[in-house]
């Protein structure tokens, strides 16, 4: 893999996915920033992140213009230069259509599409002006979510902020080609992270879970963080508007499948 040197913004890089990612980069030789908006969480982070290589840590909401610029800022005062994005920053409430307040669906697409936008746009003005001064092109991954394609009802906000996610990944994609700009998505499935602890840890919901997942299993941050890696690397450098879903076969399955009992 070409990584080696590398500089990566890992954005809700705390934990879960965002922090699987980090630790998959560090150990293919890229610089990483991650951000969060929890400052002690990221501090806990970086202390092990550090071990495996040059990571910083930066408190960050994206949802906010100026949060955005100062950490795209940081990030090129500390390595002096930004190649890979990942806005992986996510956040997710639970209400009945009927019942979520406007301050909900708000907060939830701040976060997750509007975000996204203002971490992709900073970084992606970045990039062309690199670009446009010889250097090299960079590679933008959004996290996206079956749920960009699938619905559910108890999650308005969510579903609706990663199906903009997924529109806004091809107008990217398109707007940034002329640039050699990369911008791709990952739509992962059930992935054992906090967001899904409370499904996971309860046996009745975890079997309607497997149901409908073909491969019988929940998937794990680091089959996420795998397909991150390749779409940052030159090995996908004809790839660009896609997303690719790691899902255990959700997506095809039109019916149920039977759930074995688990060994304990």
């Amino acid at each position: 893999m070409a990584l080696d040197g590398k500089t990566a913004i890992v954005t809700g890089g705390a934990g879960g996915i965002g922090y699987a990612i980090a630790e998959r980069f560090l150990r293919h030789g890229v610089k990483v920033v991650i951000a969060d908006l929890e400052g002690e969480k990221g501090a806990r982070a970086l202390s092990d992140l550090e071990r495996l290589g040059d990571a910083r840590f930066v408190k960050a909401d994206v949802s906010k213009r100026l949060d955005v610029h100062n950490l795209l800022a940081e990030t090129i005062d500390a390595f002096g230069d930004v190649d890979i994005l990942v806005n992986n920053a996510g956040v997710v409430h639970a209400a009945d259509f009927l019942d979520l307040k406007e301050e909900d669906f708000n907060r939830v697409l701040d976060t997750n599409l509007k975000g996204t936008f203002l971490t992709g746009q900073a970084v992606a003005r970045y990039m062309v002006e690199k670009v446009e001064g010889g250097g090299a092109a960079g590679t933008i991954i959004n996290m996206s979510s079956i749920n960009a394609i699938l619905a559910i009802p108890e999650q308005i906000a969510y579903t609706v902020s990663k199906g903009g996610v997924s529109q806004l990944t091809r107008v990217m994609a398109l707007a940034l080609a002329p640039y050699g700009i990369r911008v791709n998505a990952i739509g992962p499935g059930s992935i054992a992270t906090d967001m899904l602890a409370s499904v996971n840890n309860d046996q009745s919901a975890r079997n309607r879970m497997l149901s409908r997942t073909p491969l019988g299993r929940v998937g794990e941050p680091g089959e996420i963080a795998s397909i991150a890696t390749f779409l940052a690397d030159d090995d996908s450098s004809y790839v660009t508007g896609q997303t690719i879903y790691a899902d255990g076969g959700r997506l095809p399955l039109n019916y149920t499948v039977e759930v074995k009992p688990e060994i304990s």
